[in-house]
């Protein structure tokens, strides 16, 4: 049994969220909070709510027990990029790219004591 949750369109680059999900991958859940809350990086933070999400999705909806909860899998794709122009001098433009990410977590029970 499998639970998920997805936040898509996250103004975050996917090279940077990624190195926060790396920290969380295959942990317990409440491990995973724990490393999260005390990351200091900025996407930290919607990705600790992600995970809280995915938790109420398999305790509410799929009747998992929680404290065997552990993250099985942890995607980032890159989402749509916003182009923007910034001035440059004599009347040029530089092209900035917005990346946004689209962040997936799956948590699986543990199973055998």
């Amino acid at each position: 049994m499998q639970a998920k949750a997805t936040l898509r369109m996250h103004r975050a680059t996917p090279r940077k969220t990624r190195l926060v999900v790396d920290l969380i991958r295959g942990k317990n859940v409440s491990e995973a909070e724990t490393i999260l809350r005390f990351t200091d990086k900025r996407v930290a933070t919607p990705v600790l709510k992600l995970l809280k999400s995915a938790r109420a999705n398999a305790v509410n909806n799929h009747d998992m027990f929680e404290d065997d909860l552990f993250v099985a899998e942890v995607q980032v794709g890159a989402g749509p990029t916003l182009k923007r122009y910034l001035p440059r001098a004599r009347g040029r433009a530089d092209l900035l790219r917005k990346r946004t990410s689209h962040i997936t977590i799956t948590l699986e029970e543990r199973s055998g004591k």
